[in-house]
């Protein structure tokens, strides 16, 4: 039964994106006043060039304690390698990603063009609704 259950139909659609250009405080806020742990981070034609995260933002904490101030853009702190999902993958499939990854939430793809997240949260869901 979860093999036949793809990524699509758990992944987040409505997405939250970041620029490059956006300061690190303003996409830690998005994170937090959206309840998530990553937001996908985007250029001008709309093509992921990688994901800000909570791991991001906690080095933006740290450098933050250590130069008495908050600055910079999500740019410089964004993770730029990042593992892409393809939407039909099985969620199965994708559970043994996160189960080798540190990473807690994937960009999802399809024909080339980025429609989603999943989390590990997301993985859970399906699970629970079997």
């Amino acid at each position: 039964m979860l093999a036949k259950i793809t990524v699509a139909d758990y992944m987040a659609k409505r997405l939250i994106t970041l620029t490059k250009e956006t300061k690190v405080i303003d996409a830690i806020k998005k994170l937090l006043d959206h309840k998530i742990t990553c937001a996908p981070v985007i250029d001008s034609k709309g093509q992921l060039v990688g994901m800000f995260s909570e791991k991001d933002g906690m080095r933006v904490f740290l450098e933050s304690v250590y130069n008495q101030g908050i600055s910079g853009m999500v740019g410089e702190y964004m993770t730029t390698e990042t593992i892409h999902i393809d939407s039909q993958a099985s969620i199965v499939d994708l559970a043994e990603k996160f189960q080798k990854s540190s990473v807690r939430s994937f960009p999802v793809f399809h024909d080339g063009h980025l429609v989603g997240v999943i989390s590990r949260v997301d993985v859970l869901r399906a699970f629970v609704a079997i």
